[in-house]
């Protein structure tokens, strides 16, 4: 592998923007899965982010695909069920980013603690990430099946060697979270325009 497993998001987060630097859906969306296969190293630790993250990709890019010059622009597939009164559903588009969101928010705070913190293992990393991002929206149930997993993450010096391939995997981790973070901000900042961005597991 050329380069490391970051570097196809690190490619397409220079194409999520439009000129007027609006958020553009097929790209954003094509960089969130451009991050499953640095979930999927993570083997059964992550089964549950990669398939939360997985089905939330899957129901915007429908929505998307549905009406791809109305919905070229991620945010109008909020703006659409916001007038609807829709926003809200467990299924809506608007939960769909809102949680694949906060799922990259995790996936970000877990790197940075790989950065950060040298001395701890994967599952401190993991479990630290969790309990800073997803913990205070996920109900009782949620929160313990996820600190099972974490117990589960890999061995440390393995998962680096895997997803460092042949590129230097210290500055691509800095180079994608010091990217990405603007853009889920982005997404918070908006949600929190239409009142949405508190929601909480259902």
């Amino acid at each position: 592998m050329e380069g490391t497993v970051f570097t196809p998001a690190l490619e397409g987060m220079k194409h999520v923007k439009s000129e007027e630097g609006e958020m553009l859906s097929k790209p954003f969306l094509e960089v969130c899965k451009q991050i499953l296969p640095v979930i999927d190293n993570f083997g059964a630790a992550m089964a549950l982010v990669k398939t939360d993250v997985g089905g939330n990709i899957t129901r915007l890019e429908n929505k998307y695909l549905s009406n791809p010059s109305e919905f070229e622009k991620l945010y109008s597939m909020v703006l659409v069920e916001v007038e609807a009164k829709k926003a809200d559903g467990s299924s809506s588009c608007t939960n769909g980013l809102l949680w694949l969101t906060r799922a990259m928010d995790f996936i970000v705070a877990l790197f940075r603690n790989l950065m950060e913190h040298k001395d701890w293992s994967m599952s401190q990393v993991c479990s630290e990430a969790y309990t800073k991002t997803l913990k205070k929206y996920h109900g009782w149930l949620a929160s313990s099946t996820f600190t099972v997993a974490m117990k589960l993450a890999p061995d440390r010096k393995k998962f680096m060697d895997v997803v460092g391939g042949k590129g230097d995997i210290h500055s691509d981790i800095e180079k994608f979270c010091s990217t990405f973070t603007p853009l889920l901000e982005e997404n918070h900042k908006f949600l929190a325009s239409v009142g949405l961005d508190d929601m909480k597991a259902k």
